[in-house]
């Protein structure tokens, strides 16, 4: 009898046998899985089940390429209390500006057009165990989606701030990023998949000044919401309860397609149920109408007929791909939801 022989052979059949106990007293975790509903806010938290997220985004006919767009103006009247708390701020309006084409300066308003997805899940946690600050974070970011790049923006630095001829995306109450405990970012996503090539292609049937960049950029403050401004949420969730906490992504420039875009998350505690929380979280995205007028040019070349700016940005088009923007905005919404809720309930 080899004692050292005998104790190496023992040890590859001992190994499956320890791994599979200390499975068995690991606390097993699902990851969140997202489910289409009419109406996330008709939901009463007590019935939503474990690891599923709730999420309506009023894509009535997928199908059909605007489905889920709502003309910002339309919002406003149909959900005044979305209108303020998703804008970039409550008396967020349409753009105003001066445009200077061949040397002449020209009056402008932009239209847009608002896709909203709405989501709601239960974390198994009590909601005053659940730090915001450790979220409010570029690390955080960008294990949200690595596909984004993140670097911090000097407050004074920020584009509508900086540039005269952004004055129109600035904040009346406030410069951008000078709130108390915020974060200021600047972002940027290449587009990925066959995108890059659409755009090149696309580019050639463009003027000048409508270019088309093969990336996007932009611009956004990250923070932690005090507790008076997080208490109006329950006019958008509806749940009577106090909120425990608040969280926003508000991005206020981006170089192109989009002109605003928020994500926003909200903490309440579950009645009856002091070991969990309700969350309701709320993406929210402002498109230029005048990006999802350019068909004509598109419809008339073969190669581009899928790159119609409403299917692609809807997730409707043969050239979308992947799980961050270049998915679709429906796709990215609901990615960026299911990842934040993962990482709560890993807490």
């Amino acid at each position: 009898m080899n004692p050292v022989r005998d104790s190496l052979t023992a040890r590859p059949r001992l190994f499956p046998l320890v791994l599979a106990a200390t499975l068995a007293a690991s606390p097993a975790y699902a990851e969140y899985r997202t489910k289409d509903v009419p109406a996330v806010t008709s939901l009463d938290p007590a019935g939503l089940a474990p690891n599923t997220i709730a999420v309506t985004d009023h894509r009535d006919n997928p199908a059909s390429p605007e489905s889920g767009l709502v003309p910002f103006t339309e919002w406003g009247k149909r959900s005044p209390a979305q209108k303020a708390l998703l804008a970039p701020y409550p008396a967020y309006v349409e753009p105003d500006y001066v445009q200077t084409v061949n040397g002449v300066a020209k009056p402008r308003h932009e239209a847009l057009k608002v896709y909203v997805a709405e989501a709601r899940f239960i974390v198994p946690r009590a909601a005053d165990r659940i730090d915001l600050k450790r979220f409010a974070t570029i690390p955080f970011l960008s294990r949200m989606d690595p596909a984004i790049k993140h670097k911090t923006l000097n407050p004074a630095d920020a584009t509508p701030t900086k540039d005269p001829a952004a004055a129109f995306a600035r904040r009346p109450d406030r410069p951008w990023c000078e709130a108390p405990d915020t974060t200021c970012i600047e972002s940027r996503y290449d587009l990925e998949g066959k995108l890059p090539l659409g755009v090149k292609l696309a580019n050639k049937l463009e003027d000048g000044s409508k270019k088309i960049a093969e990336y996007v950029s932009f611009q956004s403050e990250l923070r932690v919401l005090p507790p008076d401004e997080a208490g109006k949420l329950v006019q958008l969730t509806k749940i009577e309860a106090p909120v425990a906490g608040a969280m926003e992504q508000n991005i206020f420039w981006v170089n192109q397609i989009l002109r605003f875009g928020k994500f926003l998350a909200v903490m309440q505690p579950v009645a009856g149920e002091p070991d969990k929380t309700v969350v309701t979280a709320y993406m929210t995205l402002g498109i230029k109408a005048d990006v999802l007028d350019r068909k004509k040019e598109y419809e008339r070349v073969p190669v581009l007929r899928n790159l119609l700016p409403a299917q692609v940005l809807m997730g409707n088009s043969s050239f979308n791909t992947g799980t961050s923007i270049s998915a679709g905005l429906p796709t990215y919404a609901r990615n960026r939801i299911a990842a934040f809720a993962d990482a709560l309930a890993k807490e």
